[in-house]
């Protein structure tokens, strides 16, 4: 899919919000103006259009409009845990983590944060006169699918198993991200992806995934029904995958019965990248026979905007479509209306000097205050499952850092992330906070197989080039070319040392993000013989001619001859916004685990970090290798490069913490049994390093909970395909978890009072008194869960209906209460209908659900009659 980036024609003018200051008429046309009401103005906007100027609005790329003077549109843009592939900007917790705090303030302070960055950065590309793919301010983001399966790779991006927790994220992201200003929105937000999605990556194209009514109203869409409630959400995400039959994207019953005329939805639905031409693909859901059908199909069902892929843009067969008779003007009238909507109300045509969000400046991005929250987000998302005294650490311990995570950047950021400002690694972060004597490191395996972490930039003490004269001298000879390809004469030629290249090395005017072409030539000499392994970002690599794969072995004081090319183009996916072109290297080290083992003897403390990253879970990936398939997991089993290790390590007797880092739950159990203490990190953000040193040591008490059920294996769980929700989340799980949903060690000792329960006309009134019997500040998550073993039906074990974090001092008791209200007092049936309970209603309040022994609650139950 190509995606094009370019400078507007000098005759279109743009002010910092799209706004049109001149035009062809010497009129102010009705769309122009401000003084009009939002609808009478999109009303007029549509009336002007032709029929081909209509559907050409209709897709992510929507074409420039010239003799209005509107310029073209890209509607992708990403802002899952902060601005993504846009360049640098504050890389917040993955979801997963933000999910982890329980903490609803914090979720709409990032939210805000991430929406101002975005506006500050989306106006400096209109000062740059750059219109470009993730430049704009509608956002796909948040990802509000419910992660029932502990084995797929995208569930790092949600906000973890349970629709009330997911949903109570979602309203205060959307919030943030959308902004209060009765006027204008600060950015658009993105409900995604509806609906019943949630992996395999590997057949998202293809699958039809039968889902209960009773599942669609409990699980499945209760989390977009309550966010609709709770904001004016201006965009929902139409899935891959079939429901019952229908594709996502092509279904009445979910886009207008159900979206539309059930939840009040009246903002546009946009539809995953390609999904509407999976209706016709013969590899796909073949529902249709041709793209004009499929168009058609999609539109009438609720689709406003379509994301192409390789196939092109389907919705450009509309105009066909309606010569064929399959769908009305009025039809597309109705999707033109409601996406020039979103733009009107975000500024796209006014005056940039009616709303202050244009002024927001490029100094907020990265700021010093944006990486505070940053790390106070990343201290919020760490979960302590186990500790049997030994955190926090002493100030006097020689540490041995050891795993494949502890400096491996890809742990920070997880995916649908942006260029971090200020990223800190475990490692780092240890070597900056304690003297080089009292912290060893050593990486100790693989993370698995032969995937590798401890990567190096490519040493200019082993590259070489000839100069004019015949000599030979250190780097390499860097020819850049002004274009995608290397016909052209180069337009700078110099010595680079390295291969190691950041937007503010290039040497072209930045504003300009035109394409380009880079060569590297010279010679490379290595100092080892070994098996080297290579990673490469944007570029080829060359040894005496011969196209390097992943790994060569290469002669220690040989000689080889080097050339290295980069092609940066604007392609779908890449980021030309700030291209970063890399070559790093390690050589493969037989003794890795030897050399742990080595630094493990010399400390007092192991602190292990390890776990899976991004590079192993995520999107529809091509890898498929032991315990991972096509972004998913087959297992949750540690990989076994770390496990063997993690054994060996425990023999010396050392005190042990293993810091685990994943997007996904892991089977613990024997590092459960055996180790001192366990932290869980899900991809914590850009401030990781700091952020877990102020936990390990104490000067934060660990707080956060798991918003996912850590299961012993998957061989208790159903079928992956499987959607019925028996036996899936803490809801229904028939077995004993390793670690529930909600659970969170702490290092103060908080006690909980008896429950004060009272029924009222808004529902339950529930209160105690928290205390902190410690000498410990810190923060507990409070949570209210419910079990109604009276009702005729299958119902959860037990459900979360609310929660709140309570800061206390050492010492210090607070009284807690919530109100429980009678919306929440219901169960679901066979029909999906809300019923009111009656019968005892089971109460269980305190810093988790009462499975653990370790967990400490409150239990009461009342007659609801």
């Amino acid at each position: 899919m190509n995606r094009i980036i370019k400078k507007l024609p000098e005759r279109i003018l743009i002010s910092a919000c799209f706004l049109l200051t001149s035009h062809s008429h010497a009129e102010t046309l009705p769309f122009q103006n401000q003084s009009l009401p939002v609808e009478t103005r999109v009303a007029d906007l549509v009336d002007r259009l032709t029929l081909e100027e209509k559907v050409s609005q209709l897709f992510d790329k929507s074409a420039a409009i010239e003799r209005l003077a509107i310029p073209e549109y890209y509607w992708w843009n990403e802002a899952l845990h902060g601005i993504a592939r846009a360049g640098k900007a504050t890389v917040f917790p993955q979801a997963i983590g933000m999910a982890a705090t329980f903490d609803e303030p914090l979720i709409y302070r990032i939210a805000s944060t991430i929406s101002d960055e975005g506006r500050a950065k989306h106006h400096e590309f209109l000062r740059e006169d750059t219109n470009a793919m993730y430049g704009g301010l509608t956002y796909w983001s948040p990802n509000i699918n419910i992660f029932r399966d502990p084995r797929w790779g995208r569930g790092q991006e949600t906000y973890g198993e349970d629709p009330f927790l997911t949903s109570r994220m979602a309203v205060n992201f959307v919030k943030g991200l959308e902004g209060q200003d009765p006027t204008y929105l600060k950015s658009v937000a993105t409900l995604k992806h509806y609906a019943v999605h949630s992996g395999p990556e590997v057949s998202r194209h293809s699958d039809d995934y039968a889902a209960s009514e009773k599942d669609l109203t409990e699980t499945y869409l209760r989390a977009f029904e309550d966010t609709i409630a709770a904001t004016n959400i201006s965009s929902v995400m139409c899935a891959y995958n079939r429901v019952n039959g229908s594709p996502a994207c092509g279904s009445e019953a979910l886009l207008q019965n159900t979206l539309r005329d059930k939840f009040n939805f009246s903002g546009y639905v946009v539809s995953d990248c390609g999904a509407i031409a999976d209706f016709y693909d013969e590899n796909s859901h073949h529902v249709v026979d041709s793209p004009a059908q499929a168009a058609a199909s999609a539109l009438k069902s609720g689709t406003d905007l379509n994301c192409g892929d390789h196939h092109g843009n389907t919705f450009s067969y509309l105009i066909e479509a309606v010569a064929e008779d399959l769908v009305e003007e009025s039809d597309i009238d109705q999707a033109l209306t409601r996406l020039l909507t979103a733009r009107m109300k975000l500024g796209m045509f006014d005056n940039s000097s009616t709303h202050a969000y244009t002024k927001m400046p490029m100094s907020v991005v990265g700021s010093k205050n944006h990486l505070e929250l940053a790390r106070e987000a990343a201290e919020k998302s760490m979960v302590l499952l186990k500790n049997d005294g030994v955190l926090p650490l002493k100030r006097n311990s020689k540490i041995a850092l050891i795993g494949p995570n502890a400096d491996n950047p890809a742990i920070l950021v997880g995916n649908y992330h942006g260029t971090p400002v200020q990223p800190v690694t475990p490692k780092e972060a240890f070597s900056q906070a304690l003297p080089s004597n009292q912290i060893g490191y050593a990486a100790g395996s693989s993370i698995t197989e032969n995937i590798f972490t401890h990567f190096s930039p490519v040493p200019s003490s082993v590259f070489t080039h000839v100069n004019m004269q015949g000599e030979s001298k250190p780097g390499l000879v860097a020819k850049y070319y002004p274009s995608s390809h290397f016909n052209l004469q180069p337009s700078k030629r110099h010595v680079e040392m390295n291969i190691n290249l950041k937007s503010e090395d290039i040497p072209f005017n930045k504003a300009s993000n035109q394409e380009f072409a880079v060569r590297w030539t010279g010679k490379i000499t290595p100092q080892e013989s070994g098996n080297y392994y290579f990673k490469m970002k944007n570029v080829e690599v060359y040894l005496d001619g011969e196209l390097t794969d992943e790994s060569r072995y290469l002669e220690a004081g040989r000689s080889y001859d080097f050339k290295a090319e980069s092609l940066i183009r604007r392609f779908w996916h890449s980021n030309v916004i700030e291209p970063e072109i890399s070559f790093n290297w390690l050589i493969e080290d037989k003794n890795l685990d030897s050399e742990a083992l080595r630094v493990a003897k010399e400390s007092d403390v192991i602190v292990f970090v390890g776990g899976i990253s991004a590079e192993l879970e995520g999107e529809e990936m091509p890898l498929e290798i032991d315990g991972f398939s096509h972004g998913d997991r087959t297992n949750i089993k540690l990989p076994e490069s770390q496990s063997s290790l993690l054994k060996a390590l425990h023999k010396l007797g050392k005190p042990m913490v293993m810091v685990n880092m994943s997007g996904s739950a892991i089977a613990l159990n024997w590092e459960d049994k055996n180790l001192n203490a366990i932290i869980q990190g899900f991809y914590p953000g850009e401030q990781t390093g700091p952020a877990l040193l102020n936990l390990l040591y104490g000067d934060t008490s660990p707080s956060g909970r798991l918003p996912v059920t850590f299961y012993s294996s998957v061989d208790d769980l159903p079928d992956f395909k499987n959607y019925n929700m028996v036996n899936r989340t803490y809801k229904y799980y028939e077995g004993t978890p390793l670690y529930p949903f909600g659970y969170g060690l702490s290092y103060a000792d908080f006690r909980y009072d008896k429950l004060k329960i009272t029924r009222s006309e808004k529902g339950l009134n529930i209160a105690t008194t928290l205390s902190n019997k410690s000498d410990i500040s810190a923060q507990e998550v409070v949570q209210v869960y419910l079990g109604m073993p009276d009702a005729p039906i299958r119902t959860p074990q037990r459900e979360l209906v609310a929660f709140k974090r309570v800061n206390l001092a050492g010492g210090e008791s607070q009284s807690v209460k919530f109100t429980i209200n009678e919306s929440q007092l219901v169960y679901v049936d066979e029909q999906g209908q809300r019923q009111p309970y009656k019968g005892k209603l089971l109460v269980t309040l305190g810093g988790g659900q009462g499975v653990k022994r370790s967990d400490n609650v409150v239990q009461h139950s009342i007659n609801l009659p």
